[in-house]
């Protein structure tokens, strides 16, 4: 039985690279072309429930990775670094995003709870996608593309509350004696693990980082037997094994190896996450699918189009020229790998169904798709409908930025900022 699992994950990761290949020529991210294989395999082939078990492992094991990552780059100080902008597009963005999503969830029959959920999701946009696009355009210290790194720092911070709150809202929502007192332990363990995370920072983190820092591979083995032991505590507590994860990622943010660690662990963080987008895709059901087609095509246009435009509208209302808004809100045109992270956490808490992380991972293929098209050549878009944009110039250009040339090529000044915000979104 074990041959049969070995075979079976040989042939999906080969299938992987080259779908990925096939992707890659396309100029889509990877993330598209592995949902895409889970979803072709699962419809082709019947993987053993051994090796289905074996991908359900690995992918779990690399949610917990990955937002140790996460949390090992969230340096809070920088968001008094920030400045108006990017806070003022990135929480308007969340809060507009959230509050338009959910209404048009209730409007698309949706119930309540699934409307919640679905419109957070559409408020995550993928660091990882636009860091890379920004990165290739030589965009990411341009005046637009600070701004977007600035935002998307707000939106990794987002994410952290919003786990936070997930694992503790709907436990007692029925408001029975066993449900308070679920939520009720929850919120103990909760202060628990943040006491413990505080003291082991301020005494025991630093020390003990250095010692193992003398050994490379001591230092990347700890860290991975720290996330895993970390994520399996907070699902023993009740707070899931991403947000135990996550925490154990901000328990070591503060340290000075958090850079070496975060570098070695980008490659395992990367295959491993293979597993999880397969295992969504393998998860989906194509008949539910069908029918969900219609809100699928409402909500990609939304995020399509009226992310970017909320982003626009709040830049113009700041004094930003309409081009240095549309620029911006370009990047926020997808959802991202945390949308579906997100969801399959409401399905393990059972606040959705498998229905609604298929309508998710459906907008999720399509605008991570077409955005990458959207900010490659968004220039030449901007060009198309300047006519209409320039309608929004209630600032008369009052802030034009000085690295928004056309073409920008390298900078003339650096920021600090937007040096460390690149640095922090490379983890996410």
């Amino acid at each position: 039985m074990a041959d049969i699992v070995f075979h079976e994950i040989a042939f999906l990761l080969l299938v992987a690279a080259a779908v990925g290949m096939l992707g890659a020529l396309l100029r889509q991210p990877v993330i598209v072309s592995f949902i895409a294989v889970g979803i072709a395999t699962a419809a082709l082939f019947d993987n053993s429930p051994e090796t289905s078990s074996q991908i359900s492992f690995l992918a779990e094991l690399g949610v917990a990775l990955l937002l140790f990552l996460v949390g090992l780059k969230l340096d809070w100080r920088l968001v008094t670094q920030l400045g108006p902008v990017a806070l003022a597009t990135g929480l308007g963005q969340v809060v507009f995003t959230a509050g338009i999503g959910f209404f048009i969830g209730l409007a698309l029959g949706l119930d309540v709870l699934t409307s919640v959920y679905v419109a957070v999701a559409l408020t995550f946009s993928s660091t990882i996608i636009v860091v890379k696009l920004l990165g290739d355009k030589r965009e990411l210290e341009t005046l637009h593309g600070r701004i977007a790194l600035g935002f998307l720092i707000v939106q990794d911070i987002v994410v952290v509350v919003a786990m936070v709150v997930l694992s503790t809202v709907g436990i007692g929502a029925a408001g029975e004696q066993s449900g308070l007192v679920s939520l009720a332990t929850v919120l103990f363990s909760l202060v628990a693990v943040t006491v413990v995370l505080v003291l082991f920072v301020r005494y025991l983190a630093d020390p003990l980082m250095a010692r193992l820092a003398r050994t490379p591979e001591l230092l990347v083995i700890a860290a991975i037997g720290w996330a895993a032991a970390a994520a399996a505590i907070g699902d023993m507590l009740g707070l899931g094994k991403e947000l135990g994860g996550l925490a154990a990622g901000v328990s070591l943010g503060s340290t000075p190896y958090r850079d070496m660690v975060s570098a070695r662990l980008a490659a395992l963080r990367d295959f491993l996450l293979l597993f999880f987008f397969l295992s969504i895709g393998a998860s989906l059901d194509l008949s539910t699918l069908t029918g969900d087609l219609g809100r699928a095509a409402v909500f990609s246009v939304f995020v399509l189009v009226g992310n970017p435009l909320i982003v626009l509208l709040i830049m113009a209302w700041m004094g930003y020229r309409a081009r240095t808004g549309f620029l911006a809100g370009l990047t926020v045109a997808q959802i991202s790998e945390f949308s579906l992270i997100f969801m399959a956490m409401g399905l393990s808490l059972g606040h959705v169904d498998s229905a609604a992380v298929g309508l998710v991972t459906l907008v999720g293929l399509v605008t991570i798709a077409v955005s990458v098209y959207m900010i490659t050549y968004s220039y030449q878009l901007y060009d198309w409908l300047a006519p209409l944009l320039a309608r929004l110039d209630f600032g008369g250009g009052a802030r034009p930025g000085p690295t928004t040339s056309r073409h920008p090529g390298r900078p003339r000044s650096s920021s600090s900022v937007s040096a460390a915000s690149a640095r922090n979104c490379s983890a996410g």
